[in-house]
């Protein structure tokens, strides 16, 4: 009975990794062209703002990836929108 709870829950989780994966990644965060996209230096900016530490950021398909921990000390990818620097998805 234990095995089939812990086969249960992995499974779940599996499955809400890949909806988030799925939702963030593979499309792109704005249509907006890349003259209108803010500096990778800003959106830095602003996700610190909001709490988290940036340890590396990219701009990829139209959005910003930036590689953070967050204020539990656990790591967080964020997809950023490159214009605004409002964060779409995670993982």
């Amino acid at each position: 009975m234990r095995n089939i709870t812990i086969f249960t829950a992995a499974v779940a989780l599996l499955a809400a990794a890949a909806t988030a994966h799925a939702g963030s990644l593979g499309r792109p965060c704005t249509a907006a062209p890349q003259t209108n996209w803010l500096p990778l230096e800003q959106l830095q900016a602003k996700v610190e703002a909001q709490g988290y530490k940036v340890q590396k950021a990219k701009l990829k398909n139209a959005c910003g990836e930036l590689y953070t921990i967050d204020k539990s000390g656990s790591r967080v990818e964020l997809f950023v929108d490159p214009t605004s620097g409002r964060i779409v998805g995670q993982l």
